[in-house]
């Protein structure tokens, strides 16, 4: 075929952002809607509070996200992406649409459409989580 496909964390990173894993992708993503809380988050990402606390602290001190008080529960903080967290999605986005393309040169417009359909059929609420 002699094409290569951009891993995602290269697309981002040829759009000037630097220090960022797949992981940091699925926290904006969660991110992304309204916010969320650590809590939360942990749960989207399948990982301990611990850990997404540390992921929490991660991305905050790279200037990706803030804390925020919640609006509805005093305890707790909301987690929101930055300008820069949303900037950063957004060549996500792009990084992701390039990595497609060629996919779509070679299947057709048509096939992917079924394919971006099948997948939402198996994976309706994002991700699809391993098993172990």
């Amino acid at each position: 075929m002699g094409r290569q496909l951009a891993h995602g964390g290269d697309g981002v990173v040829a759009r000037g952002f630097e220090g960022l894993r797949p992981a940091h992708g699925f926290a904006f993503a969660r991110l992304a809607p309204d916010g969320a809380t650590v809590t939360e988050l942990a749960a989207h990402l399948g990982v301990t509070k611990q850990a997404a606390s540390q992921l929490v602290e991660e991305i905050v001190r790279k200037g990706y996200a803030e804390r925020r008080p919640h609006p509805g529960d005093a305890r707790a903080r909301l987690i929101v992406l930055t300008d820069r967290g949303w900037t950063c999605t957004r060549a996500a986005e792009e990084a992701a649409a390039d990595a497609v393309r060629p996919w779509a040169e070679l299947l057709g417009e048509r096939e992917i459409g079924s394919l971006q359909r099948q997948l939402l059929l198996i994976a309706p609420y994002g991700p699809v989580r391993p098993v172990w």
